[in-house]
């Protein structure tokens, strides 16, 4: 299989088709089961762009090398893509949560040098104490 080339340019059909050794009938069957979009000039010729020609590349790989079908290829796409979408709102997240620490740990004052900082009392919920006294009146009458 070809590789894909550095160049910054759209390839007509004819030229990918050469390129990765197939027909251009199975370039537009791609394009006809969603597979592929390439744009599309005035003239409404295809024209592939190297992210169109990386996808490609996916595709055939999964359909010569992996034996996958159409309708595989397309569930592998679609899970792909939902992965990439998950992971970028993953990232996201993570960004929020450091930059939310960043600013509590900015906002929080320096120590002091030589001072100790104290720990804050541990204060038990009122909830708490209510249930703890009626535990202990029971055994105390019981």
């Amino acid at each position: 299989m070809a590789t894909k080339r550095k160049t910054k340019g759209a390839y007509m059909i004819s030229s990918v088709a050469e390129m990765y050794e197939i027909h251009p009938q199975t370039l537009r069957l791609y394009e006809r089961e969603g597979l592929l979009r390439p744009s599309r000039s005035e003239g409404n010729t295809r024209l592939y762009t190297d992210e169109d020609l990386e996808r490609l590349e996916f595709i055939l790989n999964l359909a010569r090398d992996l034996g996958v079908n159409i309708a595989g290829i397309a569930i592998v796409l679609q899970m792909r893509e939902r992965m990439e979408e998950m992971n970028r709102q993953m990232q996201g997240f993570v960004d929020y949560v450091r930059t939310e620490m960043l600013a509590r740990m900015q906002q929080q004052q320096p120590p002091v040098a030589g001072l100790v900082p104290m720990r804050r009392p541990v204060v038990t919920p009122p909830a708490v104490k209510v249930v703890a006294a009626k535990a202990s009146r029971k055994k105390s009458v019981g």
